[in-house]
């Protein structure tokens, strides 16, 4: 992976810069199956998230607002100016706070698996019950527990290796600062700041979002569109990457 000042990332392919955003407990090679197929239309780039894969001594961040802040300072350090943008769970949230601060850097916008809060009311355990149990139980254990709600086959899945592989990289101390950031961010005042084509895409059976947090964004993102695939998760992308990739191919191409 290449490095530009100290900060690691994915950078294949040419073309227009389609930029991923991994979510929590994740690392840019969770894109994979994304990465293979959008590199022969776009410059597919990846970075991991500070604190995550193979930026886990990178600072630590504890704000949606300044991980926006760095994933954009990022790209501008790439002489990188417009660029497609898609962010996945806690992902999505970076995303949405770079649309609300960078719009006119964002060709188009995509939301995946995602709200426009941290703390969710339907959450299956709040976010100071999920940083006891880290703390308490290891960053290891929780974290493949929280990564097999994620697919509807759980660890049997063929891509869970990938979080497995993810989680390993991850330091409790990014982790904890991430939950952090989640609870003390609420975007929803500002999703009508949103101007950007946007895209959202959910599985009907994620656990992590509900379909009244994709209903939010959906009727706030007064340009967006929702494609909802039936019969999978949270992890949409590897529990059925072609589905995933045609919906995201559609609305960039």
């Amino acid at each position: 992976m290449p490095e530009i000042n100290n900060f690691s990332y994915i950078d294949e392919g040419k073309g227009f810069p389609l930029v991923l955003v991994h979510g929590f407990l994740g690392n840019a090679e969770m894109w994979r199956p994304q990465i293979d197929e959008f590199k022969k239309y776009f410059r597919v780039i990846a970075p991991d998230l500070p604190g995550y894969g193979k930026n886990n001594k990178y600072k630590l961040i504890n704000s949606i607002e300044g991980f926006a802040s760095e994933i954009f300072n990022f790209l501008q350090n790439l002489k990188i100016e417009k660029f497609n943008l898609l962010g996945h769970s806690m992902g999505g949230m970076i995303v949405q706070q770079m649309s609300v601060n960078f719009s006119s850097h964002i060709n188009k916008l995509i939301c995946y698996s995602t709200g426009s809060i941290g703390e969710m009311p339907n959450r299956f355990e709040t976010i100071d019950e999920s940083r006891k149990k880290i703390k308490t139980n290891g960053l290891e254990i929780t974290s493949l527990n929280i990564a097999k709600t994620w697919f509807v086959n759980g660890e049997n899945d063929p891509n869970f290796y990938l979080c497995k592989n993810a989680s390993s990289e991850t330091t409790l101390d990014a982790a904890d600062a991430s939950l952090v950031a989640m609870k003390s961010w609420n975007g929803k005042n500002n999703l009508y700041k949103i101007n950007n084509k946007t895209l959202i895409i959910w599985g009907d059976l994620d656990k992590s979002y509900d379909k009244n947090q994709i209903d939010i964004l959906h009727s706030n993102i007064k340009n967006s569109e929702l494609k909802i695939v039936n019969g999978f998760a949270h992890n949409v992308h590897l529990e059925n990457p072609k589905i995933f990739n045609k919906l995201l191919l559609d609305f960039l191409i």
